[in-house]
């Protein structure tokens, strides 16, 4: 297959949904508190979200199915079926309301850093938020405001790279990262690592934007091209945030408690602006991303109840939508610091991975739905590997809450 012609896709779109606040965060308290000893779970993470949103791509293109409706047909039995709609339903409202949270939180974070005097009116921004999100995803959004909103996003990715070769931080100390291990107390981020970049409800919007985008089996190597390029820059630009904190960050013992903390590790590039800049990308990316969250759930419930046809305008897309705008809501008005909120998020999102990927695997190998494009033993030699490992560290992140490991 030929892919000559090729320009970026809805590949770029998920390295922008991923590259949020929730990325940010996560990827700077883990270069504060642990220098580069957990870049090798983003390496991981990264590998793992180019192996599945390729079988997402494939998946959608082939069968000219949605995610979600693809995943019930597989499923033989009415009762398993219904159970498992029941399953997925749950999984991705949850997961996605509480990456709604964090995906509020880290707008209100920068326009904290953009106007302190915010702190004061925490719920009443937070709201603006949510219902701003809301009447974007209900009514459409102007094309001309994602194009500003990604931009916002794509800047502070340039910010982050610039600040990288600035601070110069030791090459070998970065690959020493690439070693897998888990220092005291690195449980928590390691996951929060994994669970901001590979996404669960980007499965689902990539396929639904394939399928628009692509209309023919013979365009499958472009879409993957465009997916495996888009997903490694994302991937290579959450190392750099690491990196740069790393070198910034650890070892000073400070605190990250807000934007202005994290903002820190701009100076070298930014000085007195360091804030100001860091507080413009983090709302562009919290409200790109809690615009996507709930847009992709009502995806998945507009596709369970076979209605895959009429846009927003159908019944099921607006309760699955704003039934995570709300609970995301909620989340983000508790007394909760923001960065805690976020971080919390990424943990619930790398606990929901297992489940998401279990039956995307399980579609990569329908012969009925893909036909030749089944998976071959090698992917599913990598298959079962991401299987394994995200299984392991959600139960051990649950044995170690419950007190069963030390």
């Amino acid at each position: 297959m030929k892919i000559t012609g090729y320009r970026p896709g809805p590949g770029m779109m998920v390295s922008a949904a991923f590259i949020g606040p929730g990325t940010v965060t996560a990827c700077t308290l883990a270069g504060a508190n642990f220098g580069f000893a957990l870049i090798w779970a983003l390496v991981f993470a990264t590998i793992t979200t180019i192996i599945l949103q390729s079988i997402a791509v494939r998946v959608a293109l082939v069968s000219r199915l949605g995610l979600a409706e693809a995943m019930m047909q597989s499923v033989a039995s009415p009762i398993v079926r219904w159970l498992a709609a029941a399953l997925l339903i749950a999984a991705s409202a949850l997961g996605n309301a509480a990456y709604e949270a964090g995906n509020i939180s880290g707008a209100l974070l920068g326009l904290e850093a953009l106007n302190s005097g915010l702190s004061e009116n925490r719920g009443l921004a937070i709201t603006a938020i949510a219902i701003i999100a809301g009447l974007l995803i209900l009514f459409s959004k102007p094309r001309w405001v994602e194009r500003i909103l990604i931009a916002m996003v794509l800047f502070m990715c340039t910010a982050f790279l610039l600040t990288f070769l600035i601070t110069r931080p030791d090459i070998g100390a970065i690959f020493g990262g690439f070693i897998p291990s888990i220092p005291e107390g690195g449980l928590f981020t390691a996951i929060a690592l994994i669970g901001t970049t590979i996404v669960p409800y980007n499965l689902f919007l990539h396929a639904a934007s394939v399928r628009e985008r692509w209309k023919e089996e013979s365009d499958l190597a472009v879409a993957q091209t465009d997916s495996s390029l888009s997903i490694g820059l994302g991937g290579l630009v959450s190392i750099t945030i690491l990196a740069t904190a790393a070198a910034s960050l650890f070892g000073s013992g400070k605190e990250i408690a807000n934007a202005a903390d994290m903002a820190e590790q701009l100076n070298p590039l930014f000085g007195s602006f360091a804030t100001a800049t860091l507080g413009a990308g983090l709302f562009a990316a919290g409200l790109t991303s809690a615009i996507t969250a709930p847009l992709a759930t009502g995806y998945i419930v507009q596709e369970i109840f076979g209605k895959t046809t009429g846009g927003v305008s159908r019944t099921p897309f607006r309760v699955g939508a704003l039934l995570v705008i709300l609970s995301g809501t909620f989340g983000a008005l508790l007394n909760y610091k923001p960065v805690e909120i976020i971080f919390v998020a990424q943990i619930a999102n790398g606990l929901l991975l297992p489940v998401i990927a279990f039956f995307l695997i399980k579609l990569a190998n329908d012969s009925a739905l893909l036909g030749k494009h089944v998976n071959g033993w090698k992917a599913n030699l990598a298959g079962a590997i991401i299987l394994a490992i995200t299984t392991m560290l959600g139960f051990r992140l649950i044995a170690r809450a419950l007190g069963w490991w030390p």
